[in-house]
């Protein structure tokens, strides 16, 4: 079991609570800059920990 404190669920977080909170992304209904760099760290975490990296832990089964 995973504590709410890994990377990857900061990461998560992060992204999912700026596309709540960006007003351009809202307003446009496409990600900005800053919701893509977010989404784009989220996807390396996820393929790290896929891959083994130590530090990283094993993603959660969906």
């Amino acid at each position: 079991m995973q504590t709410p404190t890994d990377p990857l669920d900061q990461a998560r977080m992060s992204y999912e609570g700026h596309l709540n909170s960006c007003r351009q992304c809202a307003a446009d209904r496409a990600p900005c800059a800053v919701a893509k760099h977010l989404r784009r760290v989220c996807n390396r975490l996820d393929l790290a920990a896929r891959r083994g990296v130590p530090g990283v832990p094993a993603p959660r089964t969906r």
